[in-house]
């Protein structure tokens, strides 16, 4: 699993629409990013529905990838959570203003392993890891100085030691079905490049009207 912040492949030369598969032309874009955007170049928009099919949408930060999807974690209680146990199914956007380009990714839904969670729960700030024992993700807050004492009242439980991962808290991978590469041109003549995945695991690319 690549690391997001670490990553460093080699660009694709030339004209991006001669890519023959998406994940190496996603690589080559999203590590140009890391070197072009000013904050959180791998933010990118979570799309999910709720029980009655109305979409829900929500900043979240690509924690890794690679050929078997896209990672990200939460708490499973979250809204996002709830949402992606009824229907597990997500789309996601990555929008790099920088560079002017975007990519969408449409694909299936599965929870990550309690390994893999655990081992990315221990590489996030003290902080941060209390942060997610004390906060109930989405639920009503009475107010800031409720959410205050229970930080400092886990603080306090976990101030030696390392913080365990909470049972609530793990991650999803996002198992593309498509993939859409948009590089902006003058007079919004755009190139748009759509990716689609068979029953055979084989990618069909299709160049798309602006």
């Amino acid at each position: 699993m690549n690391s997001p912040e670490q990553i460093k492949h080699p660009l694709i030369s030339g004209d991006f629409t001669e890519a023959q598969e998406p994940f190496g032309l996603f690589a080559a874009w999203f590590s140009e990013a890391v070197k072009s955007e000013p904050n959180d170049p791998n933010a990118m928009a979570l799309a999910t529905v709720d029980k009655s099919g109305l979409p829900d949408v929500r900043m979240v930060l690509l924690k890794g990838y690679d050929a078997e999807g896209f990672v990200f974690y939460s708490h499973i209680d979250s809204a996002k959570g709830r949402e992606l146990a009824a229907n597990p199914k997500a789309a996601i956007l990555f929008h790099w203003k920088s560079l002017r380009r975007q990519i969408r990714v449409r694909g299936t839904v599965t929870p990550v392993t309690s390994e893999e969670a655990d081992a990315y729960f221990a590489t996030r700030p003290k902080q941060a890891q209390i942060g997610a024992w004390a906060s109930q993700q989405s639920k009503p807050l009475e107010s800031r100085m409720a959410f205050e004492k229970a930080i400092a009242l886990n603080a306090a439980k976990y101030a030696v030691g390392d913080v365990p991962r909470p049972q609530g808290w793990s991650g999803w991978r996002i198992a593309p079905l498509s993939f859409e590469f948009w590089h902006d041109r003058p007079f919004r003549l755009h190139d748009r490049i759509e990716f689609t995945r068979d029953a055979n695991a084989n990618w069909a690319k299709t160049r798309l009207y602006p």
